[in-house]
């Protein structure tokens, strides 16, 4: 005999509650953490850019050593080669990017270009659909893809300046909105926690 749907939620939300209530200090902690760190990205860009982009380099490294050492170990496996090529560009790309971060940083930053664009053509579509579907808000949707491709074109007519802040500033803001959030969960936790 299966519990009901609805009651299944209900206890799964209550146990993430109590989780929440019983480590909200380190939420809390971490909130702050990211903060500082975001904040710290935000006021010293290409610090924060180089960073991302070293920190990349190695997990391009890392997987690019595991995916060889995988592939070598199922030679008989279909697709050796394949992950062999896949394997050798990731140790490639790793090591590019650590030999040459600001190098690295300026690809990367043409990376977030081309998600821009694609992001924002992609949103504004969205937009156009539900305003043919007659949605209430589809102006929100179309000025959220307009903007990602006024950022593709800001970052894109100032390269390769665009590349010493544009990813460094952008993992700060998203470091800080993440740190309030975790911050703002604690607190209401703590809160929640002294009502009941």
């Amino acid at each position: 005999m299966s519990m009901p749907h609805d009651l299944r939620v209900t206890e799964i939300g209550t146990a993430l509650a109590n989780a929440v209530r019983r480590h909200s200090t380190l939420f809390l902690a971490e909130g702050i953490i990211l903060v500082l760190l975001g904040a710290l990205a935000i006021f010293v860009p290409l610090f924060a850019t180089i960073t991302v982009t070293i920190i990349l380099g190695w997990i391009f490294l890392a997987a690019g050593i595991m995916g060889l050492i995988t592939t070598f170990r199922a030679r008989q496996a279909p697709g050796f080669w394949w992950s062999l090529l896949s394997a050798i560009i990731a140790v490639g790309v790793g090591l590019i990017l650590l030999a040459e971060p600001i190098t690295g940083a300026v690809s990367l930053t043409l990376v977030l270009i081309v998600f821009f664009v694609v992001e924002g053509v992609a949103t504004i579509m969205y937009a156009l659909e539900h305003r043919r579907e007659l949605s209430g808000r589809w102006e929100w949707m179309l000025i959220s893809g307009i903007i990602d491709l006024v950022l593709a074109g800001i970052i894109f007519a100032g390269l390769p300046g665009t590349a010493a802040w544009a990813l460094g500033l952008l993992v700060g803001i998203n470091m800080v909105f993440g740190g309030v959030a975790l911050v703002a969960i604690a607190l209401h936790a703590r809160s929640s926690a002294f009502a009941s």
